[in-house]
């Protein structure tokens, strides 16, 4: 039996990894993308591509740290003089009615700066912990303990009622993706505008006349109707509208 709880506890443990795992592998994803993809291959100068390198890894170590923080930062105990004594929780539990057992939690929190109260008026206990709760604090069943001023359980951050490592790490996430996807956004409309391909951008295309980054360049408007079509309608619905496929082959 002690081995089957054992395993089980090891297949939660597992489970409340998989998230963490989801989100170090999309941040390494877009580490790959910007850094290498982006910075390394597509960008000359050394002193833009030195900035933007310089400027994301503020970003992403500043979320590493703030999730390290999220994840690993221990929930902070109820005080012990929130906790039944064991003399009170026999009482407690030996009491017959609830009337009875409401009078023993009242007296003994008589003390306890609380001013919550249940539904029904009485004071809020938890059974589990055996202890009366503090204002704001709920039973955690993830975490199998109550947490003092209690959000929720997240399963991006293990971590319950720290508020403030959690927005620094969502602070983060945000920031560092937007950088991200916004600078390959850009990227690619400007090479929209100028009707090249990435391949295009990383090796210029060789004519009869030699090598011209711009051989395929129609004018801004143009090039961006290759690649939108001539319906405007349509150039912001995930319809085929292109006209780039086929302008070449029928010009031919």
């Amino acid at each position: 039996m002690g081995k089957q709880n054992g395993s089980c506890w090891w297949c939660v443990k597992a489970v409340k990894w998989i998230p963490v795992i989801f989100i170090l592998t999309i941040v390494a994803w877009s580490y790959y993308a910007y850094v290498v993809q982006l910075c390394y291959y597509t960008i000359d100068s050394y002193v833009q591509k030195a900035f933007y390198l310089l400027f994301f890894h503020i970003l992403i170590l500043m979320f590493l740290w703030s999730y390290w923080q999220t994840v690993y930062t221990n929930l902070m105990p109820v005080p012990d003089k929130f906790k039944i004594p064991d003399v009170e929780m026999e009482k407690l539990q030996q009491a017959e009615t609830e009337e009875t057992q409401r009078q023993i939690l009242e007296r003994f929190a008589q003390d306890l700066p609380v001013t919550n109260r249940t539904i029904k008026g009485a004071m809020r206990f938890c059974e589990k912990c055996q202890l009366i709760k503090p204002d704001r604090a709920h039973h955690c069943s993830v975490c199998g303990t109550c947490v003092l001023k209690m959000d929720h359980h997240c399963p991006w951050g293990e971590l319950d009622g720290m508020g403030r490592f959690h927005l620094l790490f969502l602070f983060f996430v945000a920031l560092m993706f937007a950088v991200s996807l916004n600078s390959l956004f850009f990227y690619h409309c400007y090479l929209v505008v100028h009707n090249r391909s990435t391949l295009e951008a990383f090796r210029t295309p060789m004519f009869r006349t030699g090598k011209d980054k711009d051989g395929f360049s129609l004018g801004k408007y143009n090039n961006f109707q290759e690649v939108f079509g001539d319906n405007p309608r349509l150039w912001f619905l995930p319809i085929f509208s292109s006209l780039g496929r086929f302008t070449r082959i029928v010009e031919i």
